[in-house]
């Protein structure tokens, strides 16, 4: 989900983590993990609302032959340590260093895209910055039908949903069946 930091909002894993293994970056709006500082204590996972970190119980191991389709920008984690969604901060990196090397500050929409939106065979998750009025991801964030989940405990979360039916935006901020919203989230959910 990717939390905000202090000034946007709350990221309850980074402030638990007696490791210093989580961490924000108010450049990306990323949490990410650093797995080599992680001991595997978990306060990051039961401080998630989003359940959106994962302890790995097992080594890495692969069937033959697979270890020629994994990532080299991408190291396996061992046994033992707490895991999460990157934003494939290394394709993030590898997009900066080509715009760097074409005297470019900025990178383009297209060069920076995650595995699981170029994966989806549904075109059904968009992926870019949310603060640039030119990326598509910026303009649905925008529409009045779009949600985050529980919005109303000031974590910021990254992830925006899209949804026409006023129960599943209710639903997503974990309101009950009876329970009134206030103006400003009236207005929030459309």
């Amino acid at each position: 989900m990717h939390c905000a930091g202090q000034h946007e909002g709350h990221s309850p894993c980074v402030s638990v983590c007696p490791a210093v293994a989580t961490d924000y970056s108010s450049e990306t709006g990323i949490v990410s993990q650093i797995y080599t500082r992680c001991f595997g204590c978990r306060y990051c996972m039961a401080s998630c609302p989003y359940h959106a970190r994962y302890f790995n119980w097992w080594d890495p191991v692969w069937p033959d032959g697979m270890e020629k389709y994994l990532s080299p920008n991408v190291s396996p984690r061992m046994r033992g340590i707490v895991e999460k969604c990157s934003f494939c901060f290394h394709r993030y990196q590898l997009a900066k260093e080509r715009a760097y090397m074409e005297n470019r500050r900025e990178i383009e929409e297209h060069e920076y895209q995650t595995a699981c939106t170029q994966a989806c065979p549904a075109g059904a998750i968009v992926f870019g910055d949310l603060n640039n009025s030119e990326h598509a991801v910026y303009k649905l964030k925008k529409n009045p039908k779009a949600f985050r989940l529980l919005e109303r405990l000031g974590t910021n979360p990254k992830v925006y949903y899209v949804s026409s039916r006023e129960w599943v935006r209710r639903a997503g901020d974990n309101y009950l069946k009876n329970e009134k919203m206030t103006k400003k989230e009236a207005v929030n959910h459309g």
